[in-house]
């Protein structure tokens, strides 16, 4: 068999950043901040560096995973290679429920933001739809539109600042003495709610085979990109903060819109609508085409339904696997709000990262690019961050989880009974 040709090593430290900031600055900071203050309050602040710290951890067990394993798939692969088939499995099933719910949070998102109110669930399923019938055809979305939509919603994230901080403090909210109010609990929640907006990011850990000198450039490129993504956040939540307040802001289904109104600059209103709109589709465009392949990819080694492996003669798309997961996330978006996606989406993308920590924590020494310390803290975090979710979202995820586990077992079964006959 001919082995397949590598991957140009065209990237360098730039162009990798550029990718990671591309892959985390998107719609999840104009929908996360609301579930976090209704948690946390002011101390969301707290919450955004510990979902930071979180992710940097996972980052780079990722990035470690990705240069012995350089092919697709992620976690899915990494579990099953160092863990086993189960790990490997559990870790392929909680990124495709994880990302579902993403899609839902991205849709509701959307339609917070461009449909008239009380329209937002009819318009949220037609932008399911919309996209689901947009993959089909095999378009996704490109690096170029990738680019336009990252510096569209940096230019909307400046202007919100810069319009929030020149109204001053007109909610009268004193950050310094409200940050610990909800105590620590209510902090770790919001962390977990916040550790959506950083959903992305590993992205810089799977292009080892096509940066130059990956082992130098990759650790630098994370550690670049999760600084600025979080000097942006951290800017947007102290202006949505002092400008709305964390009692508003906990209750608000369009944040950034509202620091415009209250900022007396209603003008603003609208470009931030119709950045949000832009990058809330950007986002779901790619999430789709994203969890269609790993449901093949799943489908392929029989962990999910075989039915889902189907491939367009034409257009060379997981067709099935779309069409299944425009249904579903329109089943979500009917039945749940942007809170319980966001809640439901952390739990399963925390999960799949505990098992990616674990995974990097079995290497040996000649394959470690950071020290053991630093995945148990990250495999330490995921877990905390899960427990201190949303019940709702940690008994939904658990009854989705457990249903994957049942699917399994029973496939299992049938195949041993089958060999035994």
């Amino acid at each position: 068999m001919t082995a397949s040709p590598a991957l140009a090593r065209k990237l360098g430290t730039t162009d990798a950043v550029v990718i990671g900031l591309g892959s985390m600055i998107g719609a999840g900071i104009f929908a996360s901040f609301a579930p976090a203050a209704a948690a946390a309050g002011a101390g969301l602040l707290v919450g955004l560096a510990v979902a930071a710290i979180v992710a940097y951890c996972n980052a780079t067990a990722s990035a470690q995973l990705a240069a012995q394993y350089p092919t697709s798939g992620g976690t899915y692969v990494y579990g099953r290679e160092r863990l086993g088939e189960w790990p490997g499995f559990l870790a392929g099933w909680s990124f495709v429920i994880g990302k579902t719910a993403s899609c839902a949070a991205m849709a509701l998102t959307f339609a917070a933001y461009a449909a008239p109110a009380g329209w937002e669930k009819p318009v949220a399923v037609a932008a399911i739809l919309a996209l689901a019938a947009v993959n089909y055809f095999g378009v996704t979305r490109t690096a170029g539109l990738t680019r336009i939509i990252v510096a569209v919603v940096l230019l909307v994230l400046a202007l919100v600042v810069v319009v929030g901080l020149s109204a001053g403090n007109p909610a009268g909210n004193d950050l310094g003495e409200d940050l610990f109010a909800d105590g620590p609990y209510g902090i770790l929640q919001s962390a977990g709610l916040l550790f959506f907006a950083f959903a992305g990011y590993a992205r810089i850990a799977t292009m080892g085979e096509e940066v130059k000198n990956p082992q130098r450039t990759i650790p630098r490129a994370i550690i670049t990109a999760l600084v600025i993504v979080l000097v942006v956040y951290a800017l947007i939540a102290v202006t949505v903060l002092l400008v709305v307040g964390p009692e508003k802001l906990a209750t608000s289904t369009a944040p950034l819109v509202d620091v415009a109104t209250t900022a007396n600059a209603g003008w603003a209103a609208p470009i931030v609508r119709v950045g949000a709109a832009a990058a809330a589709l950007g986002a779901l465009l790619a999430l789709v085409a994203g969890v269609g392949r790993t449901t093949l990819a799943m489908a392929r080694n029989r962990d999910l339904p075989a039915w889902l492996a189907a491939v367009h003669p034409k257009y060379k798309v997981p067709h099935h696997a779309e069409i299944a997961l425009a249904v579903v996330v329109s089943i979500l978006v009917l039945t749940t709000d942007l809170r319980g996606a966001i809640g439901f989406s952390s739990f399963g993308v925390l999960l799949y990262y505990f098992i990616a920590n674990i995974s990097a924590f079995t290497q040996t020494k000649e394959q470690r690019r950071y020290p053991k310390t630093i995945q148990i803290l990250g495999a330490i975090g995921c877990l905390v961050l899960v427990v201190t979710l949303p019940l709702i979202s940690i008994v939904i995820g658990l009854i989705v989880l457990a249903a994957g586990i049942g699917y399994r077992l029973i496939r299992l079964r049938v195949r041993r009974n089958a060999d035994q006959a």
